[in-house]
């Protein structure tokens, strides 16, 4: 008996939360007046305002419209006329016409939608709302207004809780300092960050900065670019595995592979890493820096430990510093650091040791390798004509020292304070040299014997060259010295004092740039992930629990996500109300 009782209790009990339990999900409603009108909306009540706006309720959401069509069996309505819908505190949404399925809760608008939150708003033809997701969908075209930016795009898709839209197909972002195009964007409202996906551009009157994969801060106006990126300013292309963009400071800076074009100029710089100042017009490259110049149909490649190129396209300046070295097809050189002056054509080479001079700062000093001559001195300066782009002239300032191997032995030398060389077709033709100038140098005849050894001493030399080698030398103001036969010549006095050959340092390739220096290190790129897999916005959740309702404006067609429809039916789709026989407005005349 008392078994019984007890399966009486809970039945009622049961049957009492079950029918609680759906009337909690029942829509409610409020009305100035209600009609019936059976013969079109079978089954319907036709609500209408008089002073009040319709007023429906269910589970955290409200609408308001002039008119409304409600179905109480199907938990169903449809709504006309300055329709408002609120979710809380946080979402609200005006429109033409909306309806509600409270089974699903699953609602669509149409005409002149807009949907307001905190940070944005979005305007469109016609919205989907998902409020089991949490997800609004357009696939017809929109626009998001932020704080600092305005968004159009094809397709849109807003996640609540995340604050999050996804714009897909001709995605527009358009702020007044630039205008962001891309294939996909991923926007948070509450952060105003924008993440990039596929081919973007960004474009603004100073810069445009091409990415395939990047970030983008339109509130701070910073970005970060990872793939197949590029920044192109007026002058001057920028390109690395990743790019850091900041448009308040004019600043870039660029990490791992990168190249930076000058495109007034014809010089390529690539290293590991660079800062540019576009404001200063200045680069600053590391990580195994190289610049390439084009040089009369030749390049000339730059090293050093540190490049930086400042200064206007007509007035560029190139400086480096530390272990400088130089390549040319004919000519190669080093020094401590370099300055090339591209406007006047003037290249120095010098020497920035400090402190007293030991046969260690000696191999710092500036040296020049022009075919089998070498060169040094404290500072050399290369002269090219600016117009012609081909080699003027050479000087070289305190402790001048020329040497060039002899064909069979030694070394021919040549010393003095200053010395000047001139250029032909970039091949020198003729050197002097002036102050407390000594020669030694092998006399041979044509045979190549030797003749003996000729030392020197005199105030001036002219030494002439021919196809690279010493032809003629010719002395000024009473030299001393003369021609001694080799044997009568001693062996410790034939290299002058201050020789310094320094032929195994030569760069006879343009991988020597790089000779005996190791491979940097590359920076760990921080990579930006993939957008996430997005699942389907429409679908069905159980057999008998359709997004549709029966009385629905919508067709089953309509409920198509965007990956599923051609790419020519994405750019031709059409508001869902325009698809329809009846407008929302013929409807709403009608009831």
């Amino acid at each position: 008996m008392n078994y019984f009782r007890f399966l009486l209790i809970f039945s009622i009990l049961f049957c009492t939360c079950f029918s609680y339990a759906q009337d909690g999900k029942k829509i409610n409603y409020t009305s100035d007046r209600q009609v019936k009108n059976e013969e079109r909306y079978p089954g319907a009540i036709i609500l209408s305002k008089v002073e009040n706006q319709v007023h429906f309720t269910h589970q955290g959401i409200e609408v308001w419209c002039d008119n409304a069509v409600f179905y109480n069996q199907d938990n169903f309505f449809k709504a006309f006329g300055n329709v408002r819908m609120q979710q809380g505190d946080t979402v609200s949404m005006a429109s033409s016409y909306a309806e509600y399925n409270g089974t699903t809760q699953f609602a669509f608008a149409s005409g002149q939608v807009v949907m307001q939150r905190p940070q944005t708003t979005l305007k469109t033809d016609s919205l989907f709302f998902d409020r089991v997701k949490q997800q609004a969908y357009y696939r017809s075209g929109g626009q998001v207004t932020d704080t600092a930016s305005v968004l159009t795009s094809l397709v849109g898709r807003y996640y609540m809780e995340q604050d999050k839209y996804s714009f897909l197909s001709d995605v527009v972002l358009t702020n007044p300092e630039y205008v962001i195009n891309s294939e996909q964007l991923d926007f948070y409202s509450d952060t105003g960050h924008a993440y990039l996906y596929g081919p973007t551009t960004i474009e603004s009157e100073t810069s445009t900065v091409y990415c395939e994969r990047g970030f983008y801060d339109t509130r701070g106006d910073t970005g970060y670019f990872v793939k197949n990126s590029q920044i192109d300013y007026k002058n001057r292309q920028v390109e690395g595995d990743s790019l850091y963009f900041d448009r308040n400071r004019n600043f870039a800076s660029a990490t791992n592979n990168i190249i930076i074009t000058d495109t007034r100029n014809q010089s390529v710089v690539k290293g590991h890493y660079a800062e540019v100042f576009r404001e200063r017009d200045s680069v600053i490259i590391t990580k195994r820096p190289v610049a390439a110049t084009l040089q009369d149909k030749d390049s000339v490649f730059i090293h050093s430990d540190t490049l930086m190129i400042t200064g206007v396209p007509e007035e560029r300046v190139i400086r480096g510093f530390y272990d400088v070295r130089i390549f040319k097809t004919d000519m190669s050189g080093k020094s401590d650091s370099i300055y090339v002056d591209q406007r006047t054509g003037l290249t120095k080479l010098i020497n920035i040791t400090s402190g007293p001079v030991t046969s260690v700062t000696k191999r710092r000093n500036p040296v020049i390798w022009s075919g089998e001559s070498q060169m040094t001195g404290d500072t050399i300066h290369l002269k090219s004509n600016p117009d012609t782009e081909q080699l003027d002239s050479l000087m070289v300032f305190d402790n001048a020292f020329l040497v060039q191997k002899d064909t069979v032995e030694g070394y021919n030398q040549v010393k003095g304070m200053e010395l000047v060389g001139l250029f032909r077709e970039n091949d020198i033709y003729q050197v002097d040299i002036n102050k407390n100038t000594e020669t030694l140098n092998y006399m041979r005849n044509e045979q190549q014997e030797l003749i003996g050894i000729n030392r020197t001493v005199s105030s001036s030399i002219r030494i002439l060259f021919s196809e690279q080698d010493i032809d003629e030398i010719y002395y000024f103001d009473d030299p001393e010295g003369g021609l001694y036969p080799e044997e009568e010549f001693p062996i410790n006095q034939r290299l002058l004092i201050g020789f310094n050959w320094r032929g195994e340092e030569r760069l006879t390739t343009k991988e020597d740039l790089f000779e005996g220096k190791p491979v940097p290190q590359l920076v760990r790129i921080q990579g930006i992930p993939l957008p996430e897999e997005q699942e389907e916005f429409f679908d069905e959740r159980e057999d008998d629990d359709l997004l549709l309702n029966e009385n629905s404006r919508l067709q089953p067609e309509d409920l198509q996500n965007s990956r599923n429809l051609p790419r020519r039916e994405q750019e031709e789709i059409q508001p869902v109300n325009q698809l329809k026989n009846t407008s929302s407005e013929d409807e709403n005349e009608q009831i």
